[in-house]
């Protein structure tokens, strides 16, 4: 689909920036460990340090997977599956005190809007990307 040029370019920024950006909130996750688990918990979720250490996993390997155009449809429905699931249980806006309202829909939207960026590079992911390594499995 984005095989070079100008076009090219313009998607393999859009991939270092998308991905960079989800990537180095993973790395957050492993050096806020305690600081996230404690907000995991009063959120309940099971076994919240493994959830933030997983979920920084995650967020590390799509991040650069994107980024570097490697493994794209898995990557970007794995991403758009934890931000989806992480909008809904972490930023659970609706059911916070006025006072926490606003903070908690920023998440959640910023996370859904995420989310639709990470569907879109998984619907095309089965196309070749300029300046990728190229690795998938569809």
């Amino acid at each position: 689909m984005v095989a070079g040029g100008t076009e090219g370019l313009l998607f393999l920024v859009a991939r270092l920036l998308f991905g960079g950006v989800l990537a180095f909130m993973g790395l957050n996750h492993f050096q806020q460990v305690d600081g996230m688990a404690g907000y995991a918990e009063h959120k309940g979720l099971p076994a919240p340090r493994l959830s933030v250490l997983l979920s920084g996993g995650l967020l590390v390997f799509a991040g650069l997977a994107v980024a570097l155009g490697a493994f794209p449809v898995l990557a970007g429905f794995a991403l758009a599956t934890f931000l989806l699931v992480s909008a809904a249980t972490m930023h659970d806006f609706w059911a916070v005190p006025d006072d926490q309202v606003q903070d908690e829909m920023t998440g959640f939207l910023k996370n859904v809007a995420l989310a639709g960026g990470a569907l879109a590079l998984a619907a095309i992911g089965t196309s070749t990307w300029a300046y990728s390594v190229g690795p998938s499995l569809f």
